[in-house]
C-alpha cells in the first residue's frame, strides 16, 4: 500500500490510535523503514505471508524466506477495526506509523510447518509464534524523525551508513559474517579465509533479542572488539550491528540473513555448519543446502560455505576435513558442555580453540554459555 499525500491529508482529522510495540516489532519497523528488508516495504498481508511460507517467494516472484508480520490479539483487532493507521509506541515515545492495509488471521500451523519445520513448543521460534496474537496488521510504515532503535554497542546499524562506509573505503566485494555467539578460532579462520578473496569483511553480530541463555550482548561485543583490535587488519575489517531479532529458523533464516545483508552492501555471506539452528531441529548442513533451491544469482548475494573447522596438532594450524588428513585424536575441539565447565571453573581453554583474550572476557563474565 502506497501512502499518498492525499491519503495523509484525508486521514488528518481521523482519530489516531496508538499501540505499544514489542522490541521485535520495533526492530522490524526499523529495518523496514531503513530499507533493510527490501524488497519488502511494510508488514506483509495474508496472501504475501502465505506465499512466503509456501514458496519462499513473494507473489511478485521475488525471493523472501520469512514472513514479516505484526501480530496482535483479537481485542486489539476490535479496537482498531475502523482505523486507517496506528502510531507505534516505544515505551511512551512514538516510534512510527503503521498505515493499515489489512488485518488478517495468521495461519500458525502453516507458518510453523514451513518456516520452523516443527510445531514443538520447546523450539524458541514456536514459543514466540504460539504466544503471539492470532491476527496481524499489514501495511506500510513510516518512522518518526526523532526516534531511533535502542541497540547496545554504539555500532553502525543502518544499511545506508554501511553502504556509505563501503563506498568511502572503496570496498566492492564485501564478505559478511553473522554471529550471535562469541567468536572462537574456527570463526576467525573462516572469516579470514573469506577476506583473502574480498576487499573487506564485516563482522555483523545480531544485536536484537536472542534466547535468555545465550551469551549477553555486552559480553559478546567485548569479545568481538578484542578480536578485531588484536587479530584483524583494521583497514579491512569492520564491526557493525545487525538490529534484527533471532528467529532460530535454521535454513530459512540462513536465506533471510543472507538476503538482508545484501541490502547492507554485503556481496558475499559466510554460511557455516548449522547456521541459525538450535538443538536437533535441523541437519548440520541444511542451511547450506537450501541455497540450491534458488536460481544462481537470484538472491543477489553469494553464499560462502564452510565445513566444520578444527585445530590439528599435526598440521599445526586450523583446518577442515577437506584439508586435514589426520585422525580425530589429533584435533582440538571442545564440546559446549566441556567449554562451559572450564569457564565456570575459571580454567582458560586451550589457545588452539579460543584466543586468551576472549577466554578471559568469558571467564570474567561468569557465564555458562558461549
Amino acid at each position: 500500500m502506497l501512502v499518498t499525500a492525499e491519503h495523509r491529508e484525508a486521514s488528518r482529522y481521523a482519530p489516531v490510535h496508538s499501540l505499544p510495540a514489542t522490541f521485535r516489532q520495533l526492530s522490524d519497523l526499523y529495518l523496514l523503514a531503513e530499507g533493510g528488508y527490501a524488497p519488502i516495504r511494510g508488514f506483509l498481508n495474508g496472501s504475501e505471508t502465505r506465499a512466503v511460507c509456501e514458496t519462499m517467494h513473494l507473489t511478485s516472484g521475488e525471493p523472501w524466506s520469512i514472513p514479516i508480520v505484526f501480530p496482535i490479539d483479537a481485542q486489539t483487532k476490535a479496537e482498531i477495526a475502523s482505523a486507517d493507521r496506528v502510531v507505534l509506541l516505544d515505551g511512551n515515545q512514538p516510534a512510527g506509523t503503521l498505515w493499515i492495509e489489512d488485518i488478517f488471521w495468521i495461519d500458525k500451523e502453516l507458518f510453523a510447518d514451513n518456516v520452523f519445520r516443527t510445531r514443538d513448543t520447546a523450539h524458541p521460534g514456536i514459543d514466540w509464534l504460539s504466544g503471539a496474537g492470532e491476527y496481524s496488521i499489514a501495511g506500510t510504515v513510516e518512522v518518526c524523525s526523532d526516534w531511533t532503535l535502542d541497540i547496545p554497542g554504539g555500532l553502525p546499524i543502518s544499511p545506508r551508513e554501511m553502504l556509505a562506509r563501503f563506498a568511502a573505503n572503496g570496498w566492492r566485494k564485501v564478505v559478511g559474517f553473522q554471529t550471535r555467539n562469541p567468536m572462537h578460532r574456527a570463526h576467525e579462520f573462516c572469516t579470514k579465509i573469506a577476506l583473502e578473496t574480498a576487499d573487506g569483511l564485516v563482522i555483523h553480530p545480531l544485536l536484537g533479542e536472542t534466547k535468555g541463555d545465550d551469551t549477553p550482548v555486552e559480553v559478546r561485543l567485548a569479545c568481538y572488539d578484542v578480536l578485531l583490535r588484536n587479530y584483524y587488519a583494521n583497514d579491512r575489517a569492520l564491526l557493525a550491528g545487525f538490529p534484527a531479532w533471532m528467529r532460530y529458523a535454521g535454513p530459512r533464516e540462513a536465506i533471510f540473513h543472507a538476503q538482508v545483508r545484501k541490502n547492507y552492501g554485503i556481496t558475499h555471506f559466510v554460511v557455516g555448519r548449522d547456521h541459525a539452528g538450535i538443538g536437533d531441529y535441523y541437519g548440520p548442513y541444511d542451511a547450506q543446502e537450501i541455497f540450491s533451491e534458488f536460481e544462481p544469482g537470484e538472491l543477489g548475494v553469494e553464499p560462502v560455505f564452510f565445513d566444520f573447522v578444527h585445530y590439528c596438532r599435526v598440521c599445526e594450524g586450523m583446518a577442515s576435513k577437506k584439508t586435514c588428513p589426520h585422525p580425530l585424536d589429533q584435533h582440538v575441539h571442545l564440546t559446549g558442555k566441556v567449554l562451559r565447565r572450564m569457564l565456570r571453573e575459571g580454567c582458560v581453554p586451550p589457545s588452539e580453540f579460543t584466543r586468551p583474550e576472549v577466554a578471559e572476557i568469558l571467564i570474567a563474565a561468569g557465564r555458562e554459555s558461549v
